[in-house]
């Protein structure tokens, strides 16, 4: 071997060595079924970038939008299957595995948003995160507010008779046909990548989601109407797979608490700004009409059921739950 030879070698191996990294790193998926320019997809972007820098490099996050993992179903299945590693599961999607977590969700069960961080920081919370946890092995890390759902159609709501035979898209999880079901609507489960078409094409006449997701999604489009029934307080939860959040050590999930706590609680600010302001926007909107219903007439129809066959949750819960905040 001539010196010239050695030295292309010896530079060759160099380069192969500088574009290894510098230590192993664990790369995790986090999926969710929203847009990528909504608040949530950019925090948790954020925080995934946190976490890389704070880990120095031991983990990267990389977060997949638009339902590019799957449903929100199919997200909670790839938790346990391994497919997943971390998702936005919302409240009553996580009820489905451990039915007292979806409480907080359920039709007219939280007064306002004081009654939402009360719960979300009490002791209850974290006895039904636990729960949760002992249910599946996964980890609930952080709640996010996703916003009060409303009812978009192509026919005039104002009343609870008024939803009697209309056929409504809800989300694919049981709790979510509570208050159509109660109302005399017809629910129909479909994903959510799938709302935007099936409006379009009257599969559904109506739909319900908070105002952010009607504007980001673009619901207005293809309805004549929003009724602001705000019927549920959604919450997202930042949920980790048991094998991921087991293969951590104490610090790194410390790491990950603290990304993803900060990155919630910045996202639940941006929406709730963001719902103030769209009710004027829509309001300003031509061809889209905002209808302002008697929210106790809804109210009315819907409590029997909240402590009756289809709750998930005991009575207990359920005492203590309305006891928060007062």
């Amino acid at each position: 071997m001539t010196k010239s030879t050695g030295y292309f070698m010896l530079v060759a191996g160099a380069s192969a060595v500088l574009a290894l990294p510098a230590a192993s790193q664990t790369v995790l998926q986090f999926g969710h079924v929203y847009t990528s320019g909504e608040p949530f997809h950019q925090w948790a972007v954020w925080a995934g970038e946190q976490i890389e820098e704070r880990t120095e490099g031991r983990f990267a996050v990389e977060v997949f939008s638009d339902s590019q993992l799957g449903s929100e179903a199919e997200l909670s299945e790839g938790l346990t299957l391994g497919t997943v590693d971390m998702a936005y599961l919302g409240a009553l999607f996580a009820g489905r595995s451990y039915g007292p977590i979806a409480i907080a969700e359920a039709p007219y069960m939280l007064r306002d948003m004081d009654h939402w961080e009360a719960y979300f920081t009490s002791d209850l919370f974290d006895e039904h995160k636990q729960g949760f946890h002992e249910a599946t092995g996964h980890t609930v890390l952080a709640p996010t507010y996703y916003g009060a759902r409303h009812v978009t159609s192509n026919t005039r709501i104002e009343t609870p008779e008024d939803m009697q035979g209309v056929r409504i898209r809800v989300p694919d999880a049981p709790l979510y046909t509570l208050f159509p079901r109660v109302v005399g609507a017809s629910p129909t489960p479909i994903a959510f990548a799938e709302v935007y078409l099936a409006l379009q094409q009257g599969v559904v006449d109506a739909q319900e989601n908070p105002l952010p997701t009607i504007q980001a999604q673009r619901f207005y489009e293809v309805q004549d109407y929003i009724s602001l029934t705000g019927h549920i307080r959604n919450s997202l939860l930042t949920v980790a797979s048991g094998a991921v959040w087991d293969s951590m050590s104490e610090e790194d999930q410390q790491i990950f608490l603290e990304a993803f706590t900060e990155a919630a609680e910045n996202a639940t600010r941006e929406i709730r700004e963001s719902e103030a302001a769209l009710v004027q926007e829509f309001v300003d909107m031509e061809g889209t009409e905002v209808i302002e219903v008697d929210v106790q007439l809804f109210l009315d129809a819907v409590q029997p059921a909240l402590t009756g066959p289809d709750a998930t949750w005991s009575d207990e819960d359920f005492e203590r739950f309305q006891a928060l905040g007062q």
